[in-house]
């Protein structure tokens, strides 16, 4: 390719460099293709054709996030091949909840100087994401921003798209008092309430190299352990049970992501005893002197999502879960009161 600028690159911009990025990710690009990308990385837009076999009504759902301030710890490990499954998880754990199937993935990368062997890293995690969840990565941007961050950071986005026939949208209507609310286990602190977590141990290079028998490892790896992608466990779930909601456990936690997906009228009614704390959530609240509450209305807790079942299916649902590898036990069940979640 003939396109380079010495005044560009004098600027703080060399395209060359991105260039030699899109090189370098090729390879990780190519782990995620699907039967419907029909496009390469490097044209303008990703194209993608849908199969709509067995779907009467097709419905497109999309989600888009980012990874928030976890990228710190990412800094300071300088371990940049795990983000992007994070960035991936957050946008495609949301889209399930609604019963859909992801399709594709687009990322945004805006970065201080482009290393490209740094930005392959980056996007390794994002195809590793995409691999985990069955979506093609099909396109995204990285975007050099000399003066506006320093040299050696960058933030991660992107989006989602995913399908599900309209007559199989998830209706939270349908549940009842009585019905049984799963626990899907977390892989740690996913992708939220990092700004707490960095004020309470004040993050620096040292403290994240310090072990900690109760983790089995040292902070800083367990902190930026990646967020779980519940895509294939929750589409062999959809396909076996009758599931009438499921909820991902983000930022705001037990308080503001359960309710989303209830009825007016109905509670989530939960025993305290019967949430299975991991251990990182028990160090934040010692060492910050963090409120129980507060911690439930900001982390997981352990609980990544919840998937609402008759009580009658609660059983088999269970066995399908973990059957897909995923680690799942009763949380609660659904109760007639307008307080959302109640934790006892």
């Amino acid at each position: 390719m003939k396109s380079y600028s010495d005044s560009y690159k004098a600027a703080g911009v060399d395209v060359t460099a991105g260039y030699r990025a899109v090189e370098l990710m090729k390879a990780h690009v190519a782990r995620t293709v699907t039967n419907g990308v029909l496009s390469g990385i490097g044209g303008f837009g990703g194209l993608f054709e849908l199969d709509t076999t067995g779907i009467s009504k097709p419905v497109l759902v999309s989600g888009t996030d980012g990874v928030g301030t976890k990228i710190k710890i990412a800094f300071l490990l300088d371990k940049h091949d795990t983000v992007g499954i994070d960035c991936v998880a957050m946008c495609v754990n949301d889209i399930i909840c609604c019963g859909a199937k992801p399709q594709f993935f687009l990322d945004y990368i805006a970065i201080g100087k482009n290393y490209p062997e740094k930005v392959a890293r980056i996007v390794s995690g994002v195809a590793e994401g995409c691999v985990q969840s069955a979506c093609a990565l099909i396109g995204g941007e990285t975007a050099e921003h000399p003066g506006l961050m320093p040299e050696d950071e960058y933030d991660l986005a992107g989006f989602a798209v995913g399908v599900v026939d309209k007559d199989k949208i998830l209706k939270p209507e349908t549940q009842k008092a009585g019905d049984v609310m799963i626990a899907i286990k977390s892989s740690g602190v996913h992708s939220n309430g990092f700004s707490l977590v960095r004020k309470v141990f004040d993050i620096n290079e040292k403290n994240v190299a310090q072990y900690y028998d109760e983790l089995g490892t040292t902070l800083g790896e367990t902190l930026l352990t990646p967020t779980r992608i519940y895509v294939k466990a929750i589409m062999s779930l959809l396909d076996s049970v009758k599931v009438k909601s499921l909820s991902h456990i983000t930022g705001g936690g037990f308080y503001e992501n359960i309710p989303r997906s209830l009825p007016a009228g109905l509670a989530a009614r939960i025993r305290r005893k019967d949430v299975q704390v991991l251990p990182i959530f028990d160090l934040i609240a010692r060492t910050g002197n963090v409120p129980e509450r507060d911690m439930f209305n900001t982390y997981n807790m352990g609980v990544g999502m919840t998937v609402v079942v008759d009580a009658a299916d609660a059983d088999q649902a269970i066995a399908v879960l973990k059957a897909a590898g995923e680690d799942a036990y009763v949380l609660g069940e659904l109760t007639e009161s307008d307080e959302g979640v109640i934790i006892e």
